[in-house]
């Protein structure tokens, strides 16, 4: 299981005071979490909450996407397809129809639910490599439809300056902190419910045919509708964070549909720690503050990731979170 191996030791994980304690550690690090979330925004330098947004959408994306690759063992490289369809429908509803906040990221995250279902009926049909190249097959369709559908997605030029109107009709979200806080409450509810499934029968299913599928089947579990209801949560969750970011950052575009994004998040998931909860989340903010901080190195930042990508995976193949899991011998 995925927990034994992030502690290295099936002791503590068989153990009933150590699941306990293991569970109160989870507890506080979810308070420590949205404390943290809390005062952000007041804290200088990094307290922008332009880019904390960012960071939150990207985190959630990561962690919907470690849902599927770390614990059901699935690896998508078209993740970008549900991020960046709910992103233009998201984006689209708000602008165009003039619907809010709440409704357009609903039915974005739907439309990454919707394709998600479609793709997912299709990839799970093959395995390993074949599972990955379809994917990523079927998200390059996706990049192409919203290129030559510019009445849509705005072509080249996206979709620019969504509104952001008044929550539930009500809250005015016209300054950038409101929003932030709205991003913040949807990231913690979109992990806590990530955490939930991993630690629920499901997950343990999940975990069980991601460690050997074989037995899992003899053992009577309809592995196929295990594969696609993980695939099919992790692009909604994927769906509502790219919605998100539509209605944050105000813009949906191309790149959030590129085949680059899908690689991206797969590189948020190594360098937190592929397999742990909150390694995601470690990641996307290492990713997105490299990407805001060293904007002046031009392409070269791209170098850099690719540096601590090859360093990550040759030192640290728990990732960031995941070494710090096994150095205090506790699931994270």
């Amino acid at each position: 299981m995925a927990d034994i191996a992030a502690t290295g030791s099936p002791s503590i994980a068989a153990s009933p005071k150590a699941a306990a304690d293991n569970a109160a550690l989870h507890r506080m690090i979810f308070v420590g979490l949205a404390a943290t979330l809390l005062v952000l925004p007041f804290i200088p330098v990094i307290g922008y909450p332009f880019f904390l947004m960012k960071v939150l959408c990207f985190a959630l994306f990561a962690c919907a996407f470690n849902l599927m690759l770390g614990y059901g063992g699935l690896l998508s490289f078209g993740h970008a397809a549900y991020f960046g369809l709910a992103s233009y429908v998201s984006a689209y509803t708000a602008k165009h129809w003039g619907l809010t906040p709440e409704l357009s990221i609903l039915l974005g995250t739907a439309s990454g639910a919707v394709l998600g279902f479609a793709f997912g009926s299709l990839a799970i049909r093959r395995q390993g490599i074949y599972f990955a190249m379809i994917t990523l097959a079927l998200a390059q369709m996706v990049f192409f439809f919203s290129l030559q559908t510019p009445r849509f997605t705005g072509g080249e030029d996206g979709i620019q300056a969504v509104p952001r109107n008044n929550l539930f009709g009500l809250i005015p979200l016209g300054s950038d902190t409101a929003t932030y806080y709205l991003v913040a409450a949807v990231f913690l509810a979109g992990v806590a419910l990530i955490y939930r499934v991993i630690h629920s029968p499901f997950g343990q299913v999940l975990k069980a045919i991601r460690d050997n599928e074989a037995r899992a089947i003899s053992l009577g579990y309809r592995v196929n509708q295990y594969k696609l209801a993980v695939f099919v949560l992790s692009a909604t969750l994927a769906g509502l964070a790219g919605s998100m970011k539509a209605v944050a950052v105000q813009l949906a575009s191309l790149t959030d549909v590129h085949w680059s994004m899908s690689g991206e998040v797969v590189l948020m998931t190594l360098v937190g720690g592929m397999g742990t909860v909150f390694g995601p989340i470690i990641g996307a903010a290492v990713i997105i503050s490299m990407q805001n901080f060293l904007a002046g190195l031009g392409a070269w930042v791209t170098v850099v990731q690719g540096v601590i990508f090859v360093v990550c995976v040759l030192i640290f193949r728990e990732g960031i979170v995941g070494v710090i899991a096994k150095w205090i011998k506790r699931p994270l």
